[in-house]
């Protein structure tokens, strides 16, 4: 299942995010939970690991919360790392959490039609199968430097 979002439209998503709840991180470093949410740390996002089996631990500077309602911050983005079985729930818990919440995002793998519709009734935008490390890399002139055609013009060297 795919869905066209304009590159436009993700930019503006990724340049408005400030403050993103990473849900399923893994602490396994060679895992892409770890990794995505390590980079978009690293790009100054401020990242909140979420996922019961490491609740307490320390990571990318926080300490994982078992679920999104245990965060005592209002977050921009809660992007999904979890089986599109487990969404419709994720969802729920988020849009209950946190009241300004401008994008629920799910990545390579995950999408969930009905959840995505619930968010987006209540004003909240959605990306499904796409992974915000990737899109940050491709709209932003990294991954020129490696070589990819982005498809993206830019004057940047």
């Amino acid at each position: 299942m795919t869905e066209d979002y304009s590159d436009s439209h993700l930019k503006d998503i990724l340049t408005r995010t400030r403050r993103i709840a990473v849900v399923g991180v893994s602490l396994n470093e060679v895992r892409p939970s770890y990794y995505v949410a390590r980079y978009l740390a690293l790009k100054k996002f401020e990242v909140f690991p979420v996922n019961p089996v490491y609740a307490g631990k320390t990571a990318f500077g926080r300490e994982v919360c078992a679920s999104l309602g245990e965060i005592r911050a209002e977050v921009d983005m809660v992007d999904i790392f979890r089986r599109p079985e487990h969404v419709p729930a994720i969802v729920d818990e988020a849009l209950e959490t946190f009241p300004k919440l401008r994008t629920i995002w799910m990545q390579i793998g995950v999408w969930h039609k009905e959840a995505a519709e619930k968010a987006r009734a209540r004003g909240v935008d959605v990306v499904m199968n796409r992974c915000p490390k990737i899109e940050y890399q491709r709209l932003f002139g990294e991954l020129r430097m490696g070589g990819f055609n982005t498809g993206v013009i830019s004057s940047k060297l």
